[in-house]
């Protein structure tokens, strides 16, 4: 077998892992695809001869790729959320999901958690997932982002905070929180009306921006039915909706192949949602403080 042909062999043999690492980093299938492909390609014009660890190699080599892409992209994306965002209600639509790709996202990763990625800095998402995530050391993760072990550490640190949040002290539990949108979101993507009054308390008040609903006199709703009724227009939105915290507390939100459109902001209490406050101006977007629920 010449040199070639071994280096082939051995890359393919890790091919399924390169391309875990790169999705959970980039957060989209076909650029992990196209990381994987032009790692591909440095490794096989390099001198792998005096490579102790090959999979170490190919994953440092994929790392640097995504790292570049991270920051090409970061520019892109906002750029076209500005553009998306520009007709109001646009945001909510759900024409261009793909179901396929959102129920792979969605198992392999998290939605909400793309989202709450999506905002760190390139080396801060970098030094998270291969560490938190793959478990990769901190002087290989240094490495790879030319700084120092104690800086990479720094880091992913930093992103873990930002990733998981922390509540804030409204008196009603995370889990309880959580619980309800869960509840509230099961019943919209099944159509039960009645799992939705259930869920919603009857005083509830449902306010949204102008990105969000455009006409004036649709920009708040009292009741439950009321909500509940026009909530179950967006069934179909629900399969891209995922829990989140929303300035440490409970959320939702609607991200379809994990780039953020709307989040609805929910007040809990006993178990029934008294507030919702559907978000989808950029600019609010952009300053809210956004993690995962703890597991």
């Amino acid at each position: 077998m010449s040199g070639n042909e071994w280096l082939t062999e051995r890359f393919e043999a890790s091919r399924g892992r390169l391309r875990a690492v790169a999705y959970r980093i980039l957060g989209s299938l076909s650029e992990a695809d196209d990381a994987v492909q032009e790692s591909w390609l440095r490794v096989s014009h390099a001198d792998a001869s005096g490579v102790e660890n090959l999979e170490g190699w190919f994953t440092t080599v994929l790392a640097r790729v995504c790292l570049n892409i991270l920051r090409s992209q970061k520019s892109r994306r906002e750029e076209s959320l500005e553009v998306e965002a520009s007709k109001p209600g646009a945001v909510v639509e759900a024409k261009s999901m793909d179901p396929e790709n959102e129920a792979v996202l969605a198992e392999s990763v998290g939605l909400a958690l793309l989202v709450v990625l999506e905002r760190l800095a390139p080396a801060e998402r970098v030094a998270f997932v291969l560490h938190d995530v793959f478990d990769i050391a901190f002087e290989d993760i240094a490495a790879i982002l030319g700084r120092s072990s104690a800086a990479a550490r720094q880091l992913a640190s930093r992103a873990r905070r930002r990733v998981r949040g922390a509540s804030r002290g409204s008196g009603v539990a995370l889990s309880e929180q959580r619980e309800t949108v869960e509840a509230f979101l099961a019943a919209l993507r099944s159509g039960d009306i009645d799992g939705l009054l259930a869920v919603l308390d009857p005083d509830v008040v449902r306010r949204a921006d102008r990105f969000a609903v455009p006409l004036p006199d649709a920009r708040e709703l009292h009741g439950a039915r009321r909500v509940a009724e026009e909530v179950l227009k967006y069934r179909d939105v629900a399969r891209v909706a995922r829990p989140i915290q929303v300035n440490g507390a409970g959320g939702i939100v609607v991200a379809p192949a994990g780039h953020l459109r709307t989040v609805i902001s929910c007040t809990v209490e006993g178990h029934r949602i008294t507030k919702m406050e559907v978000i989808a101006d950029p600019e609010r977007l952009r300053r809210l403080n956004l993690a995962v629920f703890p597991d």
